[in-house]
């Protein structure tokens, strides 16, 4: 009895000290916390998939490299065409305002189309775009100074997110090579900190995470892929590019229709109205049903969450926590609604939690 408070005493002081090292922890990582959370998300999307090809090859050193090697390209090749695209681009735009400097811009025949403010339109144009010598007085205000620090601000977030890609991949390689034994440890340190309850609540919010690959990531490379084939037939300027924007910005919801509708404007400017109204009439219809069918039912349905936490989640967790936002959100809400309903429920005996349990595993 003597010794009682002094065991607790004991234990309270080693989790404070616990705590102290946790926190010091995720201060000292606190840079390199996006990239270990973007390592976990990769992990956890590709889990299931990774353990079947485990489960049919055997288990050997390379299963985790040839997998971390696959995810780094899915990312990788499409950012090096879009890269390479946008290098064409710039220098392509170099040489149109060189000479644009000395012949002006001629004004398109569409603008005598327009339905509303036909006459001013064309008048400001003239007056401001076709003489050369507006143009280069519009040219010669742009600071070059500001040119410099944006071209270094650029290069220092490209380096910067270069190396936080190299450290998620890293995380993701170990994370890999070694999930069996982080997911028990990570189990029985659930059960003994929550008990049952923490281990439904843990995957709640990987299911979360798979519903928001699945319904996010997936489903926008869905739209990024029918939007290209629209790119294609009616012939937009660089359609492949376009379809990677379209597809990337898709993944976030109600995001893609911009990109759409900047694809149709140029479709406008080289004077095909037809298949301008046809691009964004199809956008349109891919982004509403995607949108408001397909995604909730991905989401939604792997959490048994309504949709209205999904989008909150989502639209939520970008404002935060930036691009990781789309996965962080929806997991957070996924672990708020399953909260919510343990603490709302009339009564849970031991046999309808362990249902409930083995309900969330499955």
């Amino acid at each position: 009895m003597v010794g009682s408070p002094i065991r607790r005493a004991q234990r309270r002081s080693r989790g404070l000290l616990g705590l102290f090292f946790v926190i010091l922890a995720l201060y000292t990582l606190k840079n390199f916390l996006p990239a270990l959370l973007w390592g976990c998300v990769f992990a956890i999307a590709s889990w299931p998939l990774y353990r079947r090809t485990e489960r049919r090859f055997g288990r050997t050193e390379w299963l985790p490299m040839i997998f971390t090697a696959v995810i780094a390209l899915i990312f990788l090749v499409p950012l090096s065409l879009v890269g390479v695209k946008a290098a064409e681009e710039a220098q392509s735009a170099l040489h149109w305002i060189d000479t644009v400097r000395h012949t002006g811009i001629p004004m398109p025949a569409w603008l005598n189309e327009l339905p509303f403010e036909r006459v001013q339109v064309a008048r400001w144009w003239q007056n401001n775009l076709v003489n050369p010598e507006h143009l280069n007085r519009l040219f010669h205000s742009v600071d070059a100074g500001h040119g410099m620090a944006f071209t270094r601000q650029i290069t220092s977030q490209v380096a910067r997110r270069a190396t936080l890609f190299l450290f998620s991949i890293l995380t993701l390689f170990f994370l890999l090579r070694d999930g069996a034994d982080i997911i028990h440890r990570v189990l029985v340190v659930s059960n003994r900190t929550f008990g049952q309850r923490g281990e439904t609540l843990a995957r709640q919010i990987i299911s979360s995470v798979h519903g928001t690959v699945a319904g996010l990531v997936l489903v926008g490379l869905g739209e990024g892929f029918v939007m290209g084939i629209a790119y294609v037939l009616t012939d937009t300027p660089q359609p492949l590019l376009f379809a990677l924007l379209t597809g990337v910005a898709a993944m976030i919801p109600f995001l893609g229709l911009p990109t759409v509708i900047l694809a149709a404007l140029l479709i406008l400017m080289q004077g095909k109205m037809i298949a301008a109204i046809i691009v964004i009439a199809l956008g349109s219809i891919v982004i509403f049903v995607a949108d408001h069918f397909i995604r909730p039912a991905l989401i939604g349905g792997s959490t048994q969450m309504p949709f209205l936490w999904v989008l909150l989640g989502i639209l939520g967790g970008v404002e935060t926590w930036g691009l990781l936002g789309l996965f962080l959100g929806p997991a957070i809400m996924a672990a708020m609604h399953l909260l919510w309903r343990i603490w709302s429920a009339d009564r849970i005996d031991s046999s309808d939690e362990e249902a409930v349990h083995n309900r969330e595993k499955r």
